[in-house]
């Protein structure tokens, strides 16, 4: 049984070790809308840009929705990380899981990155939507290239 884990584990090294990063990688993700709250403000002074004759309460109000909503879609997305490792941990149906997941991912947070509507451009933040995407994208596609195209050394 111990030789069937470990070929199991060996076949699936590359997308795991790329899914590992892409949980830790999201765990930022999910942090950099908090610090914006924070620290920067770049959130807020996005609210005030779009609607300058709200007053504080109501800007407010809006800035943490647009942090809670992309905090609800980082929690979806850590638990999409999780299942992929599940799944790869265990040999369970990994491509389709990975590759499913990436495109619901990518999908939903490109659809959050780039919604907009009158008078935003974007509810989101230009720098923060679009370096969640990118920081997501990374190890993502590196997982999905992994797990479709396993190590040469691995049979």
């Amino acid at each position: 049984m111990a030789v069937q884990n470990g070929l199991r584990t060996s076949r699936w090294q590359s997308t795991v070790r790329a899914l590992r990063f892409g949980v830790g990688l999201q765990v930022v993700c999910l942090l950099l809308p908090l610090l914006d709250l924070w620290v920067f403000g770049s959130v807020e002074r996005h609210v005030e840009a779009a609607y300058p004759e709200w007053d504080a309460g109501e800007v407010a109000m809006d800035r943490n929705a647009i942090v809670i909503g992309l905090l609800i879609v980082g929690v979806l997305g850590l638990a999409g990380w999780l299942l992929s490792l599940w799944a790869a941990k265990r040999d369970r149906g990994v491509r389709a899981t990975v590759t499913t997941l990436f495109v619901l991912g990518m999908s939903a947070l490109g659809a959050v990155a780039g919604a907009g509507g009158d008078p935003y451009n974007q509810y989101v933040p230009w720098w923060l939507g679009s370096t969640i995407l990118v920081l997501l994208a990374l190890p993502g596609s590196a997982a999905v290239l992994a797990a479709w195209f396993r190590d040469r050394g691995v049979r």
